[in-house]
C-alpha cells in the first residue's frame, strides 16, 4: 500500500491537487456540506422512525422525502473524498481509522437502503414494525456518528 501511495503522490493529478492551495480547503468545504446534507436527512429519517419527530407524516413520507438527499450528498462524498484521497493518499490509504470508517460506511449504507427497502412492503410497513424500526434507528444513528468520529480522527492518528 505505500508504494501505491508513493505513486498515486507522484500522479499528475495529485500534484496538482498537492500544489493548488485551494484546492483541499475547497473539497474539504464540498465534503462538508455534504456530510451536513446526510446527517441532517438520516437524522430526520431516523427520529422519524424512533416517533419522536414528524409524527404527523407517515413514516414512508419522511424516507421518501429525505432519503433521495442522502444518496446524492453519499455521491457528492464519493468524489469528493476521492479526491482528498488523490491528494493526500498516505494520510488516507496508510490510516486504519480511514479504513474503519470505510467499513462503517458499507454497513450505514446497507442499513439506510435497508430503511428504504421496507417502503416496498407498503405505506404502512415500517407503522407496523415499530420495535424493529426503532431498534435500526438507534443503531443507524451510531454507526452515522461513528462515521462522523472516524472521519474527524483520522487526522490526529498517525500511519505506518
Amino acid at each position: 500500500m505505500q508504494a501505491f501511495c508513493e505513486w498515486l503522490s507522484n500522479t499528475p493529478l495529485s500534484m496538482a491537487i498537492q500544489n493548488a492551495f485551494w484546492v483541499i480547503p475547497t473539497v474539504q468545504t464540498v465534503h462538508i456540506a455534504s456530510i451536513a446534507v446526510v446527517m441532517s436527512s438520516i437524522i430526520m429519517v431516523d427520529l422519524r422512525l424512533l416517533g419522536m419527530a414528524g409524527r404527523s407524516q407517515p413514516v414512508s413520507a419522511v424516507i421518501t422525502r429525505y432519503l433521495p438527499w442522502v444518496w446524492v450528498a453519499v455521491l457528492v462524498l464519493l468524489c469528493s473524498g476521492a479526491l482528498l484521497i488523490v491528494g493526500e493518499p498516505a494520510r488516507e490509504l496508510l490510516s486504519e481509522v480511514f479504513w474503519l470508517k470505510m467499513i462503517l460506511l458499507v454497513c450505514a449504507l446497507a442499513l439506510t437502503a435497508g430503511i428504504q427497502r421496507g417502503l416496498r412492503g407498503g405505506g404502512g410497513f415500517w407503522e407496523q414494525r415499530r420495535l424493529i424500526a426503532g431498534l435500526l434507528a438507534v443503531v443507524s444513528l451510531g454507526v452515522w456518528i461513528a462515521i462522523l468520529a472516524a472521519g474527524r480522527w483520522i487526522a490526529y492518528v498517525e500511519h505506518g
